[in-house]
Parts: C-alpha cells; sequence; structure tokens
C-alpha cells in the first residue's frame, strides 16, 4: 500500500498518458478507415453510374488531399491504377480524373522529400 501512496502521482500521470496515447492511435486508425470507406464508395458509385453522387464524393476526396498521408496516397494511387489506363485520356471518368490528382500529389510530395533530403545531405 505504501507503493501506491509514493508514487500516486506517477501511477496516474502513467494511466493518463497511457489512455491518452490509445486514444491518438484510435483516431488515427478511425480516419484511415474512413478515408477508405469514402475512397471505395466513390469508386463504387462512379461504377455504378451514379455520377452526381460520385461527383461529390470526389470533391471531399480532394479536399482532404491535403491532410492525408503518404502511405494513404501511395494506397489511393495503386487502387485507382488498377480501375483505370493512364495512357489513355478518359477526362469523363471522375477514376481516371482522380487517379491524376493523387499521382500529381504523389510526385509533388516525392520531389519535395527529395529536396529535403538533398538539403540534408549538404549540412556538414
Amino acid at each position: 500500500m505504501s507503493f501506491t501512496r509514493r508514487y500516486r502521482f506517477e501511477l496516474v500521470f502513467a494511466a493518463f498518458l497511457i489512455f491518452c496515447s490509445v486514444m491518438v492511435v484510435r483516431q488515427v486508425s478511425t480516419n484511415q478507415s474512413k478515408h477508405l470507406e469514402l475512397r471505395e464508395s466513390f469508386i463504387l458509385l462512379n461504377s455504378r453510374g451514379y455520377r452526381p453522387q460520385a461527383e461529390r464524393l470526389y470533391q471531399n476526396l480532394l479536399n482532404e488531399m491535403d491532410r492525408l498521408p503518404d502511405r494513404t496516397l501511395y494506397e489511393d494511387f495503386q487502387r485507382s491504377l488498377t480501375l483505370v489506363d493512364p495512357s489513355r485520356d478518359e477526362p469523363d471518368n471522375l477514376v481516371w480524373q482522380y487517379h491524376w490528382t493523387v499521382s500529381n500529389e504523389v510526385e509533388k510530395r516525392s520531389e519535395a522529400n527529395l529536396q529535403r533530403a538533398l538539403k540534408l545531405a549538404e549540412k556538414p
């Protein structure tokens, strides 16, 4: 009993820290699941011919693109690559448009990562 009395503050702090860590991991997982559901719903609606609803989801995907981690962008790129032929122009196909938007964003981020790496290499 004296152990818990002596280290009460440290134990409460550790419990609080563990709780906060679990909540952060849970929120990140939830956000990723929501994006995955949004992307797959967009693809489904577009493939079934629900163009107005697919356009709304497309706009939502574009709005959240800046906040997405690189890994999620790569997954979106891979998923959309299986559905479109990147060598053909299909400007009326929303999935094709999304694929090229994601592709451009991946390329832009890769360039920024390359610039950061070059700056790090130049430092003594």
